[in-house]
């Protein structure tokens, strides 16, 4: 059985694995080191001061999303588990959960730029990551914003 779910303390390993090999496979151009030093902080604090759903299908969690007020903070998939429609079921699930969603995604991270595109999410500045110096873009889904263009 398939499903998503809210995130149980339970789930805590499976969420950090998914987060760390996906980070570290999404964002190449960030030393993997940076990764690894920031379990600790999603562990104790990201985590547990956010909103995270679970996918979990019969051979376990394939990915998650966690929500901070009205900004989508993170959605990782199990690399292995990555384009079989789970980001896209976990994205329509956070879409349901909020009326305005906003987001950061690398420059450099063009897939998943080119994921949140394809699911009406549009471009409002880019910035700079302070904890990386990273070129990060800040993204809106904002499907009240008659300013919006739609696809025909």
């Amino acid at each position: 059985m398939t499903m998503i779910r809210p995130f149980m303390p339970a789930d805590m390993n499976a969420v950090l694995n998914i987060w760390l090999e996906a980070s570290i496979q999404a964002h190449d151009f960030v030393n993997s080191d940076f990764w690894h030093s920031k379990l600790n902080l999603m562990q104790e604090v990201y985590i547990p001061s956010s909103e995270t759903y679970v996918y979990e299908d019969a051979e376990g969690i394939k990915g998650f999303f966690s929500l901070y007020n009205n900004t989508l903070a993170a959605i990782f998939v199990n690399p292995s588990d990555q384009g079989s429609g789970i980001g896209q079921q976990l994205l329509l699930k956070a879409k349901s959960l909020r009326n305005k969603l906003d987001l950061t995604v690398y420059r450099d991270n063009k897939k998943s730029i080119k994921f949140y595109q394809q699911n009406d999410f549009t471009t409002i500045k880019e910035q700079i990551d302070k904890h990386t110096g990273m070129i990060e873009i800040l993204m809106t889904y904002n499907p009240t914003d008659d300013t919006r263009l739609t696809k025909n």
